[in-house]
């Protein structure tokens, strides 16, 4: 595990290139820094600042090489890398309210951009049409939302997409069709991350209940929720198809498998009294941390990266990993 310090501010999002040598992250204001790796060493190459306010959203499409960014003045930028400069096209959302999240499609031929409006933007390049994942099929989006729902939406854009095939979530899926709708009454939280699994048919979301609840479509859209005894997640993400790692305010990834899992570990701690436990331990006499893990703050975003930031080992992790089931 390699630990690297870039900015002295808090980073509220990041993205890494297709290969990961380059990572684009905000400073918490309007710019974009882009840094490169040279050996063990993260070094910054490029400053991206167009936006006229704070960024909330990156993400770096894998196929095109281009980057995407959103922030509170409502407004999404395009990067375009040509001769060693980024150059960015402004994308026309027409949306009254701040943005909050963007993320590519997996094929890169169009995005997403959550925001406080209760609506989506889908927008693809050069023409215009709280939290976000996008389907491997590039053509559904799920969405989590402040009403306490997740939702999963029709991306589908004839102009850019081949026809979808029939799937468990619906074979009609006309652009904007709801296509399922989780949450609501009996649930206490507004949800926080979503994550689609690579097999397609399921749905992981985090709530701020301190509950993780995945949906599974080739079961009749069947929902299993586990209620935490952990201070609340902020972001999941599928590792595989049916493991979730999500993490959050308890400072530390959680890995979550929700059938195949035996045992679990559980605690006879409340939220509230595990709250009052890390806000003792981690303030010292000096002021300094003393959280026994790598982040010393709540983690919020968890990204996949299938080579070498942080590699978590499962097997032989020094730090304590809290592995649950889902029943």
């Amino acid at each position: 595990m390699s630990l690297h310090w870039f900015l002295l501010e808090s980073i509220p999002c990041h993205a890494c290139n297709r290969d990961r040598t380059q990572i684009a992250l905000s400073q918490n204001n309007h710019e974009v820094h882009i840094d490169k790796k040279y050996g063990s060493q993260w070094v910054k190459a490029y400053e991206l600042s167009e936006h006229n306010g704070h960024i909330t959203g990156i993400d770096w499409a894998p196929k095109s090489d281009r980057i995407v960014t959103c922030g509170v003045a409502r407004d999404a930028h395009v990067w375009s890398q040509k001769d060693g400069v980024w150059k960015p096209t402004l994308m026309i959302l027409r949306i009254n309210r701040a943005a909050a999240f963007v993320k590519w499609s997996p094929l890169g031929n169009k995005f997403a951009v959550g925001n406080g409006a209760r609506l989506i933007s889908v927008c693809y390049f050069d023409k215009h049409i709280k939290n976000l994942d996008w389907h491997p099929n590039s053509v559904l989006l799920a969405a989590g939302s402040c009403d306490f729902k997740c939702r999963v939406f029709s991306a589908y854009i004839r102009e850019v997409d081949e026809k979808p095939v029939s799937m468990p979530w619906g074979s009609k899926m006309p652009f904007g069709q709801l296509m399922s709708e989780f949450g609501g009454s009996g649930t206490g939280g507004w949800v926080h991350g979503v994550s689609f699994s690579a097999s397609r048919s399921c749905l992981a979301w985090v709530s701020h209940d301190s509950t993780v609840s995945v949906a599974d479509a080739s079961k009749s859209v069947q929902v299993s929720t586990l209620k935490m005894e952990f201070l609340l997640l902020l972001s999941a993400s599928f590792v595989l198809d049916n493991s979730v790692v999500a993490a959050g305010h308890d400072c530390c990834p959680m890995f979550f498998n929700y059938d195949t899992f035996q045992n679990s570990i559980q605690r006879n701690m409340s939220a509230m009294e595990r709250s009052r436990n890390m806000d003792k331990r981690a303030t010292t006499e000096d002021g300094n941390t003393a959280l026994e893990t790598p982040h010393q703050k709540s983690i919020t975003q968890v990204s996949m990266r299938w080579t070498t930031m942080t590699i978590w080992d499962f097997k032989t992790l020094k730090f304590s990993i809290q592995v649950l089931r889902i029943t």
